[in-house]
């Protein structure tokens, strides 16, 4: 199906049903958000997925997964209500200022294991992780 098509159902449902576009697809897409579609109130699953950003703004209420994917850096501000994971994101090596991590912060198999904990938490000054860090 081509992408215009795609586009097109999503929009009809959103305006018909107030369902909300795909989260992936419209990063995949590089469609834009609107504020409402930056905050997640569950979790955020992006597993294995071939992403390399995530838009300014993003509020995941619940766990962000970013095991596995192909992201490059995180936005600056990002919020994570429970858990992060970064596990094997190889291209991740600096963790954005602002960083709110309200649960625990997941860096096997990453750069970030080079870091102590203090370190982490002032590279992300002033944001908070207030769970464990976990290598």
């Amino acid at each position: 199906m081509k992408k215009e098509t795609l586009k097109n159902i999503f929009n009809f449902l959103k305006k018909e049903d107030n369902i909300n576009r795909p989260f992936i697809w419209m990063l995949l897409n590089n469609e834009p958000f609107t504020e409402d579609e930056l905050v997640i109130k569950g979790n955020l699953n992006l597993y294995h997925s071939e992403i390399t950003s995530l838009p300014e703004g993003l509020k995941v209420g619940g766990s962000l997964d970013l095991y596995s994917t192909k992201i490059k850096s995180l936005p600056e501000g990002l919020e994570v209500g429970i858990d992060l994971y970064l596990m094997e994101t190889q291209n991740i090596t600096l963790l954005p200022k602002g960083l709110k991590v309200y649960g625990d912060l997941y860096i096997a198999d990453t750069e970030l294991e080079e870091y102590t904990n203090e370190q982490l938490r002032d590279m992300i000054f002033p944001g908070v992780i207030r769970g464990r860090i976990i290598r």
